[in-house]
């Protein structure tokens, strides 16, 4: 059985970098290389999560959430360029995706049960 942080780690964190990383491409015009310094990883990553080689996780995008999900990146994006850091702002949406009930899609749909009760919000209990 795998533990929620696993999926995380396989299937959410991806998405989060991806979508990071487009945001901050993108609209704030930094440069890959810069967006692979401030995340630990080469620029053949961050090309590979603009070219969605990486990253793609259609539970998430298709939880009916993902606009909500788009919206707290581009509130972290703008707080990276701000001075936060990438751990602070991944850890705030990775919170916002296990709080708004995305984590729970992924969970069932990779685990084929139900998650567990650390998985739900509360809302969901």
């Amino acid at each position: 059985m795998k533990i929620p942080c696993e999926l995380i780690v396989w299937y959410v964190l991806p998405s989060i970098r991806r979508e990071l990383a487009r945001e901050l491409v993108e609209k704030h015009k930094l440069t890959q290389a810069e967006v692979a310094r401030r995340f630990g990883v080469t620029d053949a990553a961050i090309s590979q999560y603009l070219k969605s080689k990486r990253g793609t996780n259609k539970e998430l995008e298709t939880s009916g959430k993902y606009e909500e999900f788009k919206a707290e990146i581009a509130k972290a994006a703008q707080r990276i360029v701000d001075g936060s850091d990438i751990v602070t702002e991944t850890c705030r949406i990775c919170d916002m995706v296990k709080k708004s009930g995305m984590l729970v899609s992924v969970y069932e749909a990779y685990t084929g049960v139900k998650a567990p009760a650390c998985v739900c919000p509360e809302s969901m209990q």
